[in-house]
């Protein structure tokens, strides 16, 4: 569904109805992470795969205002708003997913029976059996990143498709309980089109001093002007935040709001909560099964061990 299957493509790894259709036949069943987006407390929306601020924000915006032109809108707005290249300065507050056995970073990729996503989960219940939900998220240390940001991403899958081969976060996971939170700090033109280009190919779109990457399990995102003007909303666990990541100081330019793009649809509010919640829908899906190569690796791994 949607413009890219993006979903699909992260669960299935084709976008063909029939192989769809024969997963609905044999009930096979793929569980996925949700995160619920907040303001002030109060729900907004779920989100299943990316959740954007900043870059995929307003190419979303101004691609709405010209559906007329059908799909080529994306790649029209996409160059509008690389050239704007607009920034936005704000703070991200972020719980570290400490229960997770993967990272961002490797290369491990999420496919039919995760050994990672089994043993997250499996962790992550037993943190909530022994600590409790509540005790745990206060006790929780959060960490804090301030500065100006061209984009930021969170994601709760590969976000994989035909343009983007290996997605925005390759090594995300579907049902860890954890989503890839991707912060890319203002930086030149030129160096932002390198990271984009990066998407396209093989190469480690995480390898620039100007992108970070964690894997979170709920984060706050407040921006500049809802600071200045709503000073409460940052109150909201303020106490909480220990180490500060990167701190940068603020500039006296000016400050606007970008939109975030939740799933292909707008959201305006400049201050949320997201929190992953684990495993919390199943779908008709078997996840994305090994290619040729890496099947003849294991069967002679499992041969080998066998002998």
């Amino acid at each position: 569904s949607g413009s890219t299957d993006c979903i699909c493509y992260s669960t299935v790894g084709i976008s063909d109805p029939v192989t769809s259709a024969l997963h609905i036949i044999l009930g096979d069943c793929q569980p996925l992470d949700v995160s619920s987006v907040h303001h002030n407390n109060t729900f907004l929306k779920y989100s299943v795969s990316l959740l954007g601020y900043g870059f995929y924000g307003d190419l979303l915006k101004d691609s709405e205002k010209k559906r007329w032109m059908g799909p080529m809108r994306y790649d029209y707005s996409g160059f509008k708003t690389f050239l704007s290249h607009h920034y936005y300065e704000g703070t991200i507050y972020f719980q570290p997913a400490k229960h997770t056995v993967g990272s961002p970073r490797d290369k491990d990729s999420c496919r039919t029976g995760c050994y990672i996503c089994k043993k997250s989960e499996q962790q992550l219940a037993e943190l909530h059996q022994e600590y409790g939900l509540k005790h745990e998220e206060d006790e929780e240390e959060w960490k804090v990143i301030k500065g100006k940001f061209l984009a930021i991403n969170a994601v709760n899958m590969s976000c994989a498709c035909p343009r983007s081969p290996k997605g925005l976060s390759p090594a995300a996971h579907l049902a860890d309980g954890s989503a890839d939170l991707i912060v890319v700090r203002k930086c030149s033109r030129f160096d932002f089109l390198r990271y984009l280009v990066r998407h396209t190919n093989q190469d480690d779109q995480f390898d620039f001093s100007f992108v970070d990457v964690y894997r979170v399990k709920s984060f706050q995102f407040t921006s500049k002007l809802s600071e200045d003007n709503e000073s409460n909303v940052t109150d909201i666990g303020k106490k909480h935040f220990g180490q500060f990541c990167r701190d940068h100081p603020a500039c006296c330019c000016n400050i606007a709001n970008s939109t975030w793009n939740c799933d292909g649809e707008t959201l305006d509010s400049s201050a949320i909560e997201v929190r992953v919640h684990c495993q919390l829908v199943k779908l008709f899906a078997r996840g994305i099964e090994e290619n040729c190569k890496d099947e003849a690796a294991c069967s002679q791994s499992s041969v080998e061990q066998l002998l």
